[in-house]
């Protein structure tokens, strides 16, 4: 063998050898970051998009090399349509190989604190894929003008406070279908029996829970508060409760309710109609609807707010009774002067 062909096949040699550890090296690339990242491949992505996306949230290096390992593999975007959660420390080639194998990663949606329906429909879209228009036609053609229970539709007695798992491509029908199953799931036997004895549907029964939230943040009070409005429902009272002309209103931050506020025009003002709103003021918690359902019997008809503002309320079977507690309370709020 002559010596040119000698230096060609170890040049040759040291080449693949080369090669192969720089392969190895760019096998074994991992994602460098302190937090995990989310990429997002939105329907009829281009590859250009797909390049993009990749480089916005895993940065221009890996984000480019994701991409390429992506295009050697196949480069399918209509496969790739979706969204794929990456954690400090993951190969890029696995990147890769969830991405081209349409292995999504679940995105987890906390639902709480929510009191409309823009609200709810602007928290899912914010995390999904499908928008807030679509959510809303959805719910309606899920519920129609009544739900399953057969009382007047309103969005949050379908909805459960909780932490839902969708997949970020998941439809509006797919997500509200959700939603409902999971509520429909909580509404056993052993609930609807509950409720029924109460003289209540379960929307009725979101519907109280939802007013008492609105009232109190202290667990012992809520069965006191539940079954107070239980009793104005059962005597055909006026619930006149507060939180429902907030929601009226549409200001949950008034501290003082005026006269001037108690006129107002809704359904929802419960100190001008008789009987329950048409609905949950709020997506109310499981904790919550349990402690109407198990609400022991008491004789209150009226509460009030303590004047220490200690956030608890003294509760009165008698109007002249209340009377007197109105009357510190509405004291206290003149003395720190608290006009709104």
């Amino acid at each position: 063998m002559n010596k040119n062909l000698k230096r060609w096949l170890l040049a040759l040699t040291i080449i693949v050898a080369v090669m192969g550890i720089c392969t190895l090296v760019l096998l074994n690339r991992t994602f460098e970051a302190e937090l995990a990242a989310r990429v997002n491949i939105p329907k009829d992505s281009s590859k250009e998009s797909v390049r993009d996306s990749l480089e916005s949230a895993l940065g221009a290096e890996s984000g480019s090399l994701v991409y390429k390992l992506w295009s050697v593999a196949g480069g399918d975007v209509a496969r790739a349509h979706g969204s794929y959660l990456v954690e400090p420390g993951t190969k890029l080639v696995e990147v890769a190989k969830n991405i081209a194998g349409g292995r999504q990663t679940p995105v987890s949606v906390t639902i709480n604190n929510v009191r409309t329906l823009d609200q709810l429909t602007k928290l899912l879209s914010s995390k999904l894929e499908v928008s807030q228009s679509e959510l809303k036609q959805a719910l309606q053609d899920r519920l129609g003008d009544r739900d399953d229970f057969g009382a007047t539709a309103t969005f949050p007695a379908a909805v459960l406070p909780d932490t839902y798992e969708f997949y970020w491509t998941d439809t509006a029908d797919h997500v509200v279908n959700k939603l409902v199953q999971t509520r429909d799931k909580f509404w056993n036997a052993d609930r609807l029996s509950k409720a029924s004895k109460l003289g209540l549907t379960p929307v009725q029964v979101a519907t109280i829970a939802s007013i008492v939230e609105e009232e109190s943040n202290k667990k012992e009070e809520l069965p006191i508060i539940a079954r107070l409005y239980i009793n104005r429902v059962h005597q055909g009272m006026k619930l006149q409760a507060d939180p429902t002309v907030k929601f009226a209103l549409g200001n949950f931050a008034l501290r003082r309710i005026t006269g001037k506020d108690l006129r107002v025009d809704s359904p929802y003002n419960t100190y001008k109609y008789a009987g329950l709103p048409p609905g949950p003021i709020r997506v109310p918690k499981a904790s919550t609807i349990d402690a109407v359902l198990n609400s022991p019997p008491n004789p209150y008809l009226f509460m009030c707010a303590k004047s220490d503002f200690s956030g608890y309320h003294d509760f009165a079977a008698d109007a002249k009774t209340h009377a007197a507690n109105a009357k510190k309370y509405w004291a206290a709020l003149n003395e720190r002067k608290i006009y709104r």
